[in-house]
């Protein structure tokens, strides 16, 4: 029995979040039964840090060339700039460069000076491709700037060395004298661009050098310490952190580097991917059965374990929370369309696509206190893309991934509020997942609360408290589609997009919200 004689508030919401607990079994053996939901509005939680809605472009495929870079009426190499005018709606908090992989093959002088003098490069990871460099740091730098996003560059541990990192870093920073700075306005930029976000190296137990966590951590603390302080920007310094993908490692490598170098790390970045069927199972982005689609959720949940295992090895080195956990690579890996070049890792984008997106967005936000990056897998023409354009770059269309981001957009730095959620269960087979996934936030003076069916096959009433505060009305938006494998396409680009939701019913301190099946709902409460 339940004694309220202090604490009073917090006490009831105990009482009550055990009386939901205590009855949720019930409700999960009926979907036609309401899923009960309680909001404390006046109890806000860390805030959710913009960052986590991060992009990601490599060199890859069609990502750079092709993509964020086209070639106009006169031949010469341009920013496209409807796509970064798309872009620009999602609020981009920051752009990851140049890799990925390709990071620790490229060498950045040979990405600046006059395009025409640069010499080319073999992408030998990527498709064999032969690039021109025409895209290098100063294009990088004025993609961000058009973008309003942060840059994060990555820098080449795999097969650079110490002085080259070094010296990119100064070309970028220093703002008086010095032979980086004076390289820099030869090449037309007087200012330092203050580039913050500093990758030193990207999957070292990989591509990156397949080194282990003693060795990564020493040649870490090697490369970081010559990313010197300039005026005012001092290095974020960014260390790979563990391939939760294939679990190889990962607490040993959590454990070693931040053992060895966790002093020197302001984030540690865990990668990732959703890769239904195993790497050799794989299938198309818009064929698959309803066994592969609760199979996408099943999977893509279990980066909540990844990253509980991850941080309580930091919190061990770390117990300020001081070092960000960056899931710097995240999203679905597919098979590449059929005629595609299957090192360009083209693929489509369907409904299932954004329910990942959707959720896992709910659970970088549950451990908002330490996951404060993150970084989609890509953002055009690349794995889960935001965006996919002809090959001339002059037509584009918008994907259902790039639809959660910007419903979602509405959760950067706004402040976590909790919720108990009893979610039921949705089961195929034999995989039973819970049904719903769900978020609130608060910012400006209203609250923003997110909802998830994973079931395909049937509605879902949430019945939800409200408490803490009074709210006089809700509106909303939502985002399905006719079925599991709807997506977007060229001649049909409005297959998968967001319309208005007439489901949410506010009367006093109760809401109750009707979801369809397969749908993302987003409700703003003033």
């Amino acid at each position: 029995m339940f004694r309220c004689t202090r604490y009073q508030k917090r006490c009831l919401l105990l009482l009550a979040t055990a009386l939901l607990l205590a009855t949720s079994t019930a409700f999960a053996q009926n979907t036609n039964a309401p899923h009960r939901l309680i909001l404390n509005a006046d109890t806000p939680g860390p805030t959710i840090n913009r960052h986590i809605y991060g992009h990601f472009a490599e060199h890859l495929g069609r990502d750079i060339y092709g993509g964020f870079w086209v070639r106009g009426d006169d031949g010469g190499w341009q920013l496209n700039e409807p796509v970064i005018e798309a872009l620009r709606q999602l609020n981009p908090p920051n752009v990851r460069w140049p890799g990925g992989c390709f990071a620790d093959y490229y060498h950045w002088k040979d990405g600046i000076g006059p395009r025409e003098e640069r010499p080319t490069i073999v992408n030998a990871l990527w498709g064999g491709v032969t690039e021109d460099n025409s895209f290098g740091t100063h294009e990088f730098m004025d993609l961000v700037e058009a973008l309003g996003a942060e840059p994060i560059v990555v820098g080449n541990v795999g097969s650079g060395t110490v002085e080259e990192m070094a010296d990119w870093w100064e070309y970028m920073n220093h703002p008086g004298q010095s032979p980086m700075a004076d390289l820099r306005r030869e090449n037309g930029r007087d200012e330092p661009w203050n580039v913050r976000f500093w990758g030193v190296g990207n999957e070292s137990w990989g591509c990156g050098g397949n080194m282990t966590p003693e060795h990564y951590s020493d040649v870490y603390k090697r490369f970081a310490t010559f990313l010197h302080n300039y005026g005012d920007t001092r290095a974020f310094r960014i260390a790979t952190g563990p391939d939760a993908t294939t679990n190889r490692d990962l607490p040993e490598w959590t454990e070693g580097v931040m053992r060895g170098a966790g002093h020197m790390i302001d984030g540690l970045d865990l990668h990732y991917y959703t890769v239904v069927g195993g790497w050799g199972g794989r299938t198309l982005a818009t064929e698959f059965t309803e066994a592969e689609w609760i199979a996408a959720f099943d999977q893509a949940r279990q980066v909540d374990g990844h990253i509980r295992r991850t941080a309580a090895i930091m919190d061990r080195y770390d117990p300020q929370n001081r070092v960000w956990l960056i899931v710097g690579e995240w999203g679905m890996w597919h098979l590449p369309e059929p005629g595609s070049e299957p090192g360009f890792l083209y693929q489509q984008n369907a409904l299932r696509d954004a329910l990942v997106a959707s959720i896992s967005f709910d659970i970088f936000h549950q451990h908002a206190d330490r996951v404060r990056m993150a970084n989609i897998a890509q953002t055009i023409n690349v794995l889960q893309a935001m965006i996919l354009t002809e090959r001339e770059g002059a037509g584009f269309v918008l994907t259902p991934t790039y639809h959660v981001f910007e419903m979602y957009k509405v959760h950067q730095d706004a402040d976590l509020l909790p919720i108990t959620l009893d979610a039921g269960s949705y089961t195929h087979g034999e995989t039973t997942i819970p049904a719903l996934s769900a978020s609130a936030s608060t910012k400006d003076g209203n609250v923003h609360l997110s909802l998830t069916n994973m079931d395909p096959n049937q509605p879902r009433t949430v019945q939800a408290t409200l408490r803490g505060d009074s709210f006089s009305s809700v509106s909303g938006r939502i985002l399905t589609a006719e079925a599991i494998t709807s997506h977007n396409t060229f001649e049909r680009p409005n297959t998968v997009a967001p319309t208005t939701f007439n489901g949410a019913r506010l009367n006093g301190e109760q809401l109750t919200i009707t979801m369809p099946p397969k749908s993302i709902v987003v409700l703003t409460l003033e």
